[in-house]
């Protein structure tokens, strides 16, 4: 007679990631994008994909590290983002580098786009994930590049936060 043991969980020591928001599934998150920039605004955009790419993200195959955002004919354009392949697709597989169109209202194109085409403003997605209803959505920054001086200054700015949190920490 075998005994019904309970599992217990652990019991709170250790990091714990952060939990993500209901319905919400993180793909990629462009990381050095807040380094490298200067973020000034931010929208939600949708993505068209094929279905290959959608069985990729979900499985945490996005890339988008050397991603930028593009405009032409009045559309926008996710160019350089790498989604590998899906390796149960098959012969209908997609292009992993090719450009994917990014859906966005009028409104917010003639805001963003305009304003991407003053002098040292760029447009690049800043995340990827999928929303409670299951869609892709890309969150799209205009951002300026930061000068040298300017990343030193965030990486001092961080790091004497970090010692005082320690320091807070260690008081108690």
């Amino acid at each position: 007679m075998a005994k019904n043991k309970k599992s217990k969980g652990s019991v709170g020591k250790g990091k714990s990631k952060k939990k993500p928001e209901p319905g919400f599934v993180p793909v990629s998150e462009n990381r050095k994008a807040r380094h490298r920039y200067e973020i000034l605004d931010s929208v939600e955009c949708g993505m068209m994909l094929m279905g290959s790419e959608v069985k990729s993200m979900r499985d945490g195959k996005l890339s988008l590290d050397e991603a930028h955002i593009r405009t032409k004919d009045d559309c926008l354009w996710l160019v350089g983002a790498d989604i590998a392949h899906y390796r149960n697709a098959g012969d209908w597989n997609h292009d992993p580098r090719r450009p994917r169109k990014l859906l966005v209202r009028s409104r917010e194109y003639d805001s963003f786009a305009g304003r991407a085409h003053e002098r040292g403003l760029t447009l690049i997605p800043l995340r990827v994930y999928f929303n409670e209803r299951g869609i892709a959505k890309c969150v799209m920054g205009l951002v300026k590049g930061k000068k040298l001086h300017d990343k030193r200054e965030t990486l001092k700015k961080r790091d004497t936060d970090r010692g005082l949190r320690r320091a807070m920490r260690h008081r108690r």
